[in-house]
Order: structure tokens, then C-alpha cells, then sequence
């Protein structure tokens, strides 16, 4: 039972982090809920890492670290697929149409 109860509580995690860190950037994110969760915990994975060079293994502000470094793997998803930090799904050169 603890192994499954410890891969739930990591995939509550990656949700969070990686939840978190789409917030963080405004405008569409077309992600599914896998990819949030792979970029919390690759996020959380990388913020550990760093938290633990910058403090010599000492606890630190990790979760907002974690939440900062998704909020930069989403930025690069997005830069991957095309988009800007702030693209909609629609170009502002085109015209609106009339309500």
C-alpha cells in the first residue's frame, strides 16, 4: 500500500506544480492532463536540484522554485508549438467579426 499511496501523492504533485505553473502564463494552454503533471514533476525534479546546489542540501524555497521552473517549461512547450507567452488562439491582424 505504500507504494501506491506514494505514486498518487506524486501525481498530486505534478498536477499542482505543473496546474501552478500553466496559471502562471496567461492565454491557451491546449495540454492534457499527462503533460501537466510530466512538466510539475520534471519541474519539481530540476527545482530540487538546483535548491540543492544553491543551498548545499539544506531545505528551501523548493515549491516556489518548482513553480517557477514550470511556469518556464510551459513557456518553452509553447515556444515549441509556435505560440508567443501571451498568443491566443487567434491573430489580432485578422478582423472581428460583428456580435
Amino acid at each position: 500500500m505504500g507504494v501506491l499511496l506514494y505514486l498518487i501523492l506524486l501525481f498530486v504533485s505534478g498536477l499542482i506544480v505543473g496546474g501552478l505553473g500553466r496559471l502562471a502564463l496567461p492565454g491557451p494552454d491546449p495540454m492534457s492532463i499527462w503533460m501537466t503533471v510530466g512538466i510539475g514533476l520534471a519541474a519539481s525534479f530540476i527545482a530540487g536540484l538546483v535548491m540543492w546546489a544553491i543551498t548545499g542540501g539544506r531545505y528551501g524555497a523548493s515549491f516556489i522554485v518548482s513553480v517557477l521552473v514550470a511556469t518556464g517549461l510551459v513557456y518553452l512547450v509553447r515556444r515549441s508549438r509556435g505560440q508567443t507567452a501571451w498568443s491566443t488562439r487567434r491573430p489580432d491582424n485578422r478582423p472581428r467579426r460583428p456580435v
